[in-house]
């Protein structure tokens, strides 16, 4: 399996560093998905596929491995494709005692920024903090414990080597299954300007270009489920990193409404 090494600098670690110290303590035209259809172009197809849907429902989740234990970051919420808006309700994992460590966070998606509220680490309850994607060396694929659905899909813009693999089911839907990797530099120059400068600050921050995935489209060329395996160095040690993202009820109402300034929280944040 071929995984990705991701430096860490300085700057927020957010929702996943919550999780990392859970480990170290030891706990264009349509797509034509059908079976021969060209399949980097079928993948590659993806994110207009989706913008021609609007909007969907939208579930995460988010492996974390290291030194032999593992858990998983979920979240579950709705984007909206055109605007590049979404809304998640992501839980952590319980700590090592089966307590759960966190509440629920809620986490909008815009483009160029991460919004988070109950972010806990002495921050309020009521206030919200903000993450500007493009500076963190992620692109918030990792950091915010869920990859941005707009991030995820135009990914595949990168798509290379990609191979069908198989018809399947998927929530009792048809899909196709192909398998490749996604060059992250040319997904930065080929995606959309409100995804490009995270993708770029992505393309930056990981010591290899190439991500694996697994992704599945139904008859209309839309993505149902993709799958990328990252990993980065932290500490010293290697986390390896499974983010799933699942799309369905397309079309479906999604209101996003950002915070105002009033609401942002500008004091320290504890990592």
């Amino acid at each position: 399996m071929v995984v990705q090494q991701h430096r860490r600098g300085g700057g927020v670690f957010a929702v996943a560093a919550a999780v990392v110290a859970v480990l170290a303590s030891g706990c264009s035209g349509p797509a034509d998905a059908r079976p021969g259809a060209d399949p980097g172009e079928a993948v590659r197809g993806a994110p207009d596929a989706l913008a021609r849907a609007g909007t969907s429902k939208a579930r995460t989740s988010m492996e974390m491995a290291a030194g032999g234990t593992r858990v998983t970051i979920r979240g579950e919420g709705g984007y909206d494709f055109r605007k590049r808006l979404g809304q998640l309700r992501v839980v952590l994992p319980k700590d090592a005692s089966g307590a759960s460590g966190h509440r629920p966070i809620t986490e909008l998606l815009a483009p160029g920024a991460l919004y988070m509220k109950n972010r806990g680490a002495g921050v309020p309850a009521d206030k919200w903090v903000r993450v500007d994607t493009t500076t963190l060396t992620d692109g918030n694929l990792v950091t915010g414990g869920a990859t941005d659905p707009a991030a995820a899909v135009e990914l595949l813009l990168g798509a290379r080597q990609v191979t069908y693999v198989g018809e399947e089911e998927l929530a009792g839907v048809a899909v196709t299954h192909y398998r490749g990797t996604a060059d992250i530099g040319h997904a930065a120059r080929a995606a959309s300007s409100q995804v490009r400068g995270a993708l770029a600050a992505a393309a930056k921050g990981f010591t290899k270009d190439t991500v694996p995935f697994d992704v599945y489209l139904d008859r209309e060329g839309r993505l149902r489920k993709v799958r990328h395996q990252f990993s980065f160095v932290n500490e010293g040690r290697m986390v390896a990193v499974a983010s799933t993202t699942l799309l369905y009820e397309f079309g479906i109402p999604v209101e996003v409404t950002l915070p105002p300034g009033r609401d942002i929280y500008a004091g320290k944040i504890k990592v």
